[in-house]
């Protein structure tokens, strides 16, 4: 596990190389999601402080865009379409079918830390849906037989 100090370190050194960018905030969470897995609520007072906003307006962009995560993922990450494309083309069973199979409902890690749900509005795969993206594999035409063999 990373040192308080050191990671600290590590997103003074990500705020450092995007501090003179003009919307510095958005590429700066980015960074530190790729980095850490996650953007931890302990970095919005460090992010604040140095960008000159408030806390608030911090965890409003966090909590605004869906793809930050407050929490580690687990070591598997299945996102789910579910806007409108993928509904005309049975993604409900498609997720019912997700939940049952992980044992987790969208935005759960299950407890052994092995995966992470998330349910998404649009993959930009609309054509091809019902679509998953699995460990950043992108996934279309899916159906409960083919998710578990791309599961496998």
């Amino acid at each position: 596990m990373t040192s308080p100090i050191g990671e600290a370190g590590r997103v003074r050194a990500i705020v450092g190389a995007h501090r003179s960018l003009r919307g510095a905030l958005l590429p700066i969470l980015h960074d530190i999601q790729h980095e850490f897995g996650f953007v931890s609520p302990s970095h919005v007072p460090l992010l604040a402080d140095s960008l000159n906003l408030s806390q608030a307006e911090v965890h409003g962009v966090l909590s605004f865009y869906h793809d930050f995560r407050s929490r580690p993922p687990g070591r598997h990450v299945v996102k789910v379409c579910v806007a409108e494309a993928c509904q005309a083309r049975g993604c409900d069973d498609l997720v019912a079918h997700i939940k049952r199979r992980l044992k987790l409902d969208p935005g759960e890690t299950g407890a052994d830390g092995a995966f992470t749900l998330e349910a998404v509005y649009c993959l930009g795969n609309c054509a091809l849906g019902p679509s998953a993206e699995i460990d950043g594999a992108l996934h279309g035409r899916l159906d409960a037989q083919k998710f578990d063999e791309v599961l496998a």
